[in-house]
C-alpha cells in the first residue's frame, strides 16, 4: 500500500528520504515517536527536543497542507509559542486584534475588548493563516536542527499498526518503499481529527455531532473595514443565518456563512455561488478574488481518557470542538505544553508515569470547557427548535437597547487560557488576599518589567525546570529537591502598579512556586522551605499526597466537575434561521453598547460587575426594575432555560413559561417593577 496525499501542500517542508532505520535488521528504539506534524505535532516535537530528548516526527505527507483552516492565535498560546522562541515572526505577519462586535441584523448590539489593560507583551489575538503558522514553526526548527537540535521530521512515514508492550510500543510504518518496523518508549498521537491511532487502538470519542453547514471562503479584496471579529445574528444580506467576517494578512479576509442542514456540497462549492454568497455580503461593486473555500461540519467531543498504556493523545486527536471561540488549535498547543514537562520528568526518572494521570485530568477539564463553551455558543448561534429560536431572538432584541441582556448573547466564548482548578498537582492556596487570576492551577498572568516582560523570564525553555518566584518577599538564592533544581526569581512591585495587582491583590508580598509550563503550583505569604519541598512533591506526583483527605489523584466534592463528564448536550435544541441583513448603517448611541464586551468569554462577568446596579440599587428603569447586568453566569442559566424545553410540544413550552413566569412574578411580589418589566418586554 503506498502513502497517498491527503491534501494539497502549501509547503514541502520534508521531502521523503530513505533512512537508516528501515533496513535495520532489528527495530531501532526511540525514546517519543510524535504521529503527525502539524501545529500542535510539531510544538510538543520541539518542546521536548529543546529540553534534550530525542524524538522522531513521522508525518504522512511531505509538508504544510494548502488552506488556511485555523486562522486565530490567542494570547496564552501565543506565550508557549515565545516560550519555544517562534512567536515573533507570526506576530510580525499576523493581523493583531483585540476589539469586536455583534451585530442583530444591521443593528450593533455590542462591542467588546478582549484585552482591556495594558501590560502584555502579546495582544487577546493573531489572525495568521495556518500555513504561515507553521512555516514559522518549521522553519524554526530546520534552523535549530542545523544546530544539533536533537529532532528528526519523516515525511511520507505513515503509521499504519501500533501494538503495545509494557515498556514501549512498535509501531509498523509505511512509506513509499514499503513498511518498516521501529519502537518507541513513548508514542504521542498528534494525527487529528480522524486519528487512526485511536481507531487502531479501539478508542473511542463521546459526544455531540451537529449537522449545520458552513461555508468558509477567504478572500483578497481592499477594504476599510476595522481589525476587529465582527459577527451577524442574521446578516441583512441574506447570504447565510449567520456570518462573520475576520481579517488576516496580505488583504485576505475570511468570512464565514451559517448555510444549513443538508446542503449539497459540490453545488455550493461552486465559484459562482461561493461568489454570490460574498457579493450578497460586502456590496456587488466591490472586486474580491476568492482565495480558498471549504464547507464544514463539527463536532464537541472528546475520549474517555488521553492516554492509554504508552500512546498519549493530544490536540484534534483527543478532543474536537466548534470553531466557534477559536478553540481548536489553541487548546492543542496547550495540550503539548502540559505534557511535554511531565513527559521530560519521566525520561529522566524524576518522576514516573503516574505523572501522566494529571495530564488525563487536567487536560480533559480545558477540553470540557472548551466543548461546554463550544456547544452553548452553537445552540445559540444555530437554535435547534422553535422554542430555543424564540428565547435566542428575544435575547438578541433585549440586547439591542438593554445591558442586562447582553452577556447571554453568545456568539462564540473565545478562547482563554484554562486555569486548573482542583488539580492534583497543586497545593491548596495560601496567600491570603492573593489575587484569584495567580491563584494555584492558573496560567502566570503577564506583567511589565524593566526592560521586558515577566513571561520572558518564566517557564523553562530548555529544561523541566520549576522556578520560585519571589515578589516583596525574602527567599534563597537556589533551591533544590528531589533532585530539581528550581530557578529562583526575586521581583520587587515599587513603582509596578499591574504586578502587585495580578500577583499580590491585599497581600503585602508572596512567593510563587511555578511550573515548567507557566502554571503556579502554590503560592505563600513568605518563603518557608518544607512547604516548598512538599509543594514541589505534589507537583511531580512523586508521592501520595491528600485534598481534604482524599488520595493522591482523587478530587474533592466541590471540585468533581475537573476532569469529570460535562453533559456537552445541554441546551441542544435546533430550528429554522430567518436569513435577513449585512453590515450596519451607523453605530449605535454609545449608551447603548456594552462598556464591558464579551464579558470574560466563559459566560461571566468581568470583576466587579457582577449584580451591578445604578448608584440607588436600581437599573436603567424606573426606580425599581433592575436592567443592569445581574446575573452571575448568564450560559450556565440560558442553557437551563433551553434544557427546560426539551421533549415538550409547543403548547407544553408556552404553558410552562406561563407558569414560569407567574412564580417569577410572586417572587419580585413589587407591582412597579412588574409593570417596568412588562415594558421592557414590549420592546
Amino acid at each position: 500500500m503506498t502513502v497517498q496525499d491527503r491534501y494539497t501542500l502549501a509547503y514541502r517542508t520534508w521531502p521523503y528520504a530513505r533512512v537508516a532505520d528501515q533496513d535495520s535488521d532489528q527495530p531501532v528504539r526511540h525514546p517519543v515517536v510524535v504521529a503527525g506534524g502539524g501545529p500542535v505535532g510539531m510544538a510538543f516535537a520541539l518542546d521536548l527536543a529543546l529540553k534534550g530528548v530525542r524524538v522522531l516526527v513521522l508525518d504522512d505527507h511531505e509538508g504544510i497542507g494548502m488552506g488556511s483552516r485555523a486562522i486565530c492565535f490567542a494570547k496564552r498560546p501565543l506565550e508557549i509559542l515565545d516560550r519555544l522562541g517562534c512567536a515573533a515572526p507570526m506576530v510580525d505577519k499576523g493581523v493583531v486584534w483585540n476589539l469586536g462586535k455583534v451585530f442583530h441584523r444591521d443593528d450593533l448590539i455590542y462591542e467588546f475588548n478582549l484585552l482591556p489593560e495594558g501590560g502584555h507583551k502579546f495582544p487577546a489575538f493573531i489572525n495568521l493563516q495556518q500555513p504561515f503558522m507553521e512555516k514559522f514553526l518549521a522553519d524554526h526548527v530546520g534552523a535549530l536542527q542545523a544546530q544539533g537540535l536533537p529532532l528528526e521530521v519523516r515525511g511520507k512515514n505513515r503509521v499504519d499498526a501500533v501494538d503495545q508492550h509494557a515498556d514501549h510500543a512498535m509501531l509498523t510504518v509505511m512509506t513509499p518503499d514499503g513498511p518498516y518496523k521501529l519502537a518507541a518508549d513513548w508514542v504521542v498521537a498528534c494525527d487529528g481529527a480522524s486519528s487512526p491511532i485511536r481507531t487502531m487502538l479501539g478508542l473511542g470519542f463521546e459526544g455531540e455531532v451537529f449537522k449545520d453547514s458552513f461555508l468558509i471562503a477567504d478572500v483578497r479584496m481592499k477594504a476599510e473595514f476595522p481589525t476587529e471579529r465582527w459577527f451577524w445574528f442574521d446578516p441583512p444580506s441574506g447570504a447565510g443565518a449567520s456570518q462573520l467576517l475576520h481579517k488576516q494578512p496580505d488583504d485576505v479576509w475570511r468570512i464565514d456563512f451559517q448555510i444549513g442542514w443538508d446542503v449539497d456540497r459540490k453545488e455550493e462549492l461552486k465559484e459562482e455561488n461561493v461568489r454570490r454568497r460574498v457579493s450578497d455580503m460586502i456590496g456587488h461593486d466591490v472586486e474580491f478574488e476568492i482565495v480558498w473555500s471549504s464547507i464544514y461540519t463539527f463536532q464537541c467531543r472528546r475520549m474517555t481518557r488521553f492516554h492509554d498504556g504508552r500512546v498519549i493523545f493530544a490536540g484534534d486527536a483527543a478532543h474536537q470542538v466548534s470553531p466557534f471561540g477559536a478553540r481548536g488549535a489553541n487548546s492543542g498547543l496547550q495540550d503539548s505544553d502540559n505534557l511535554a514537562w511531565k513527559l521530560k520528568l519521566i525520561l529522566d526518572g524524576k518522576a514516573t508515569p503516574r505523572l501522566l494521570e494529571s495530564y488525563d485530568v487536567e487536560r480533559i477539564h480545558g477540553a470540557n470547557e472548551n466543548i461546554l463553551n463550544s456547544t452553548r455558543a452553537t445552540d445559540f448561534i444555530t437554535p435547534k427548535t422553535e422554542v430555543s429560536r424564540i428565547f435566542r431572538d428575544a435575547v438578541l432584541d433585549l440586547a439591542e437597547k438593554h445591558d442586562f441582556a447582553r452577556p447571554f448573547v453568545n456568539s462564540g466564548r473565545l478562547s482563554v487560557p484554562c486555569t486548573y482548578d482542583g488539580s492534583p498537582l497543586n497545593t491548596p492556596d495560601a496567600l491570603e488576599g492573593g489575587p484569584a487570576q495567580s491563584r494555584p492551577g492558573s496560567p502566570c498572568p503577564d506583567a511589565p518589567l524593566d526592560g521586558g516582560f515577566l513571561m520572558e523570564k518564566l517557564g523553562d525553555r530548555t529544561g523541566a525546570r520549576f522556578q520560585i518566584l519571589a515578589i516583596d518577599a525574602d527567599a534563597p538564592e537556589t533551591f533544590s529537591a528531589f533532585g530539581l533544581d528550581c530557578a529562583v526569581l526575586h521581583l520587587s512591585t515599587d513603582g509596578n502598579d499591574a504586578l502587585r495587582a495580578r500577583y499580590l491583590g491585599d497581600a503585602p508580598g508572596g512567593v510563587y512556586l511555578i511550573r515548567p509550563d507557566q502554571h503556579v503550583a502554590a503560592r505563600w505569604p513568605n518563603w518557608d522551605e518544607g512547604a516548598a519541598r512538599a509543594a514541589l512533591a505534589r507537583a511531580c506526583a512523586l508521592e501520595d499526597t491528600t485534598d481534604a483527605g482524599l488520595p493522591h489523584g482523587e478530587i474533592s466534592a466541590d471540585r468533581a466537575a475537573l476532569g469529570g463528564r460535562v453533559d456537552i448536550s445541554i441546551g441542544s435544541p435546533r430550528g429554522d434561521m430567518v436569513n435577513k441583513t449585512l453590515f450596519p448603517r451607523g453605530e449605535t448611541d454609545p449608551g447603548e453598547r456594552s462598556p464591558h464586551g464579551e464579558t470574560d468569554q466563559s459566560g461571566q462577568f468581568p470583576r466587579g460587575e457582577i449584580g451591578a446596579a445604578g448608584p440607588d440599587g436600581a437599573g436603567a428603569l424606573g426606580g425599581g426594575l433592575n436592567t443592569t447586568r445581574n446575573t452571575p453566569r448568564p450560559d450556565d442559566i440560558y442553557a437551563r432555560l433551553i434544557k427546560a424545553h426539551e421533549g415538550r410540544t409547543r403548547a407544553e413550552s408556552d404553558a410552562f413559561n406561563a407558569r414560569l413566569i407567574l412564580t417569577l412574578i410572586n417572587h419580585i411580589g413589587d407591582e412597579a417593577v412588574i409593570a417596568e418589566a412588562l415594558k421592557v418586554a414590549k420592546g
